[in-house]
This record gives structure tokens, C-alpha cells and sequence, in this order.
């Protein structure tokens, strides 16, 4: 079985009380599973801005899309 590791870090006192109130919304187990939804959350926020910066403007390919079917 793999040992998990942990540490302490220092958060001020209203920030713990904002990850208690989201473990409880969200039903988490611990504050190191909120932290790490919040993380993921941003990660995915942050891949949807850069990679789905054409999404809405690009249609979809289709056959007359083709280049050797178009006259040049």
C-alpha cells in the first residue's frame, strides 16, 4: 500500500471557513479533495480559454471541403 504524505500549510482563518463551507456544498471528505476539485476546476477552465478559443465560428468538415474536389 502506498503511504500518503502530508504537510501543513497556513491559510487565514476566513479561508478555512470558505473551504468548510464548499466541502459541505459539494460533499467532499476532506479539505484536500476541495482543494484539489478547485484545482481541476481551473486547469479545465483554463484548457477550455485556450483550446476552445474557434469554438462556435469553425463548422464541420464535409466532403465538399475536400481540395482536390475544388476548382482552383
Amino acid at each position: 500500500m502506498k503511504s500518503m504524505q502530508s504537510t501543513t500549510i497556513r491559510i487565514k482563518r476566513d479561508t478555512l471557513e470558505m473551504l468548510g463551507s464548499l466541502k459541505e456544498r459539494i460533499g467532499a471528505r476532506s479539505f484536500d479533495e476541495v482543494i484539489r476539485k478547485l484545482l481541476m476546476s481551473y486547469r479545465k477552465s483554463l484548457i477550455e480559454r485556450y483550446f476552445g478559443i474557434d469554438r462556435g465560428r469553425i463548422s464541420r468538415f464535409s466532403e465538399e471541403n475536400r481540395l482536390e474536389d475544388r476548382e482552383l
